[in-house]
């Protein structure tokens, strides 16, 4: 039996990373809440300023997640490209459905766009989510 200190494993294993996790999933976060705050009007119009800072906030969480993802360093890409790609495609179908429910409920114009946005988040969030924390422990 080994009597290594445990800490010393985890430091082998452990490579620091940017908050991509933490970044993607508070955007999925704002964009969830603010797609219940639109079907929560629907057929209606919703007043869409609180819907725009929430689909604001999640974009502009999105666009962090990925510079800080660039900057990572010994990170195993073509594992991520491989994870993102599968799991981006049950997600885009996904988002697919959701936003025919809204458009089959006769949401239109500016809402619709809207809804629209925060379904392109939703649909690239939980794949980067997924993807990264796959990559950040596989091996380059």
């Amino acid at each position: 039996m080994s009597h290594e200190p445990a800490s010393s494993n985890w430091q082998q294993t452990y490579r620091p990373v940017p908050p991509v996790g933490w970044l993607t999933g508070g955007a999925l976060l704002l964009v969830v809440i603010g797609g219940v705050y639109m079907a929560s009007y629907a057929p209606r119009n919703a007043p869409l300023a609180v819907a725009i800072a929430l689909m604001t906030g999640g974009v502009v969480l999105m666009i962090a997640a990925g510079v800080a993802l660039r900057s990572a360093r010994g990170f195993a890409w073509r594992t991520f490209r491989k994870v993102f790609k599968w799991a981006f495609l049950a997600y885009v179908i996904s988002a697919a459905m959701i936003e025919f429910a809204f458009v089959r409920d006769h949401m239109r114009g500016t809402s619709l766009l809207v809804v629209s946005v925060m379904l392109m988040v939703f649909a690239s969030s939980v794949p980067a989510t997924i993807a990264f924390t796959v990559a950040r422990f596989a091996d380059e």
